[in-house]
């Protein structure tokens, strides 16, 4: 049986829609019950009948670092996908972030130790890689992580959550890790998915930023995870991005996808400078959440370009262009609003 963790996020609706369409015994963990509709949700997209594809999964309600009730979910279970995590950006959210992406990816491995589990797939981030002080040069997975860098919050424990899965490794447990772009996929449009991009373009953005960094369809992230779990390929990480655009090209392709206007106006970098400065200020006199961090307001204008070739060289893996996923996306939006 399979075990997936995080089983109502955007990755893990997704991956679990896959493995029941393709007969497998699946075992997913949700944390608070109200969460299941949207896994039905996203069934319904690509599904007639999606309550009886629903209806295929076991499901047990466990928090992360619920040791006891972890270990009851991994009774059975031969092959485990870690997609739970936290995303935020805001730097009060640090401990956590630590407990959920560090402690609780150690309960994970650990839980797959103990339980002789035959492979691991760990969902991490594009975050977690290394950068090159030369932004013409591609990242890849050999580019050193540097703790000196002003890296955010999410990065540095979704680092801390690799070196756990990576102790695994060591330990005999044998894992792979996938660190995406920003995933493109339906049915989240709230919160720190990418979904909520899409319902910001379409409400309006007035600036845009010329950083630029990498995207991927979420189909393409449950593919390619389902063909390493599946596959003699162990013990390594591969970056999944099917193209690197700047912030400004995606904004106005969606802006065209969901028939509204594009931002015209340019967010210069000495204007996000202020930006974050006075987001800071309101956090610390009137007590609003962060909505831009000093490393957000970074990455806004840094030019990051990813290598994805690793993992096309070793499963001969086509991505889907994004101007595809981002009319895809678009459509279930303006489906579902």
């Amino acid at each position: 049986m399979i075990l997936v963790t995080g089983g109502t996020g955007l990755v893990g609706s997704h991956l679990l829609f896959k493995l029941v369409s393709n007969n497998e015994h699946v075992r997913a963990t949700f944390r608070r019950e109200k969460t299941l509709a949207r896994v039905k949700h996203v069934f319904s997209y690509f599904s007639d009948n999606p309550e009886a594809l629903f209806n295929k999964i076991e499901w047990i309600e466990a928090e992360i670092n619920d040791i006891p009730k972890l270990q009851e979910a991994f009774i059975d279970i031969t092959n485990v996908y870690h997609c739970a995590a936290f995303v935020s950006f805001e730097p009060d959210k640090y401990r956590i972030l630590r407990k959920v992406n560090i402690k609780g990816t150690a309960n994970i491995v650990n839980l797959c130790i103990a339980n002789r589990i035959k492979k691991l797939c760990y969902v991490s981030s594009i975050a977690a890689i290394g950068h090159h002080n030369n932004p013409e040069k591609l990242i890849d997975e050999k580019t050193a992580w540097n703790p000196e860098d002003d890296n955010s919050v999410y990065a540095i424990t979704k680092y801390g959550a690799e070196l756990e899965v990576w102790r695994g490794s060591q330990e005999g447990l044998d894992t792979v890790i996938v660190n995406p772009g920003i995933i493109l996929g339906g049915g989240f449009w709230k919160g720190g998915s990418s979904g909520n991009l899409f319902k910001q373009i379409y409400n309006g953005m007035r600036y845009f930023v010329n950083g630029i960094t990498g995207y991927v369809d979420v189909w393409d992230v449950v593919s390619i995870m389902y063909q390493l779990m599946q596959s003699s390929i162990k013990n390594e990480s591969f970056i999944l991005v099917s193209e690197n655009l700047s912030f400004k090209t995606f904004q106005t392709k969606t802006a065209n996808a969901l028939n509204v206007k594009p931002p015209l106006k340019e967010a210069k970098p000495w204007l996000l400078q202020i930006a974050w400065r006075l987001d800071w200020l309101q956090f610390k006199i009137l007590g609003k959440r962060r909505s831009l961090s000093k490393q957000n307001a970074k990455s806004a204008i840094s030019i990051t370009k990813y290598d994805n070739s690793k993992l096309k060289n070793v499963l001969n893996f086509e991505f889907k262009p994004i101007n595809k996923s981002i009319n895809e996306v678009s459509k279930l939006y303006l489906n579902d609003i």
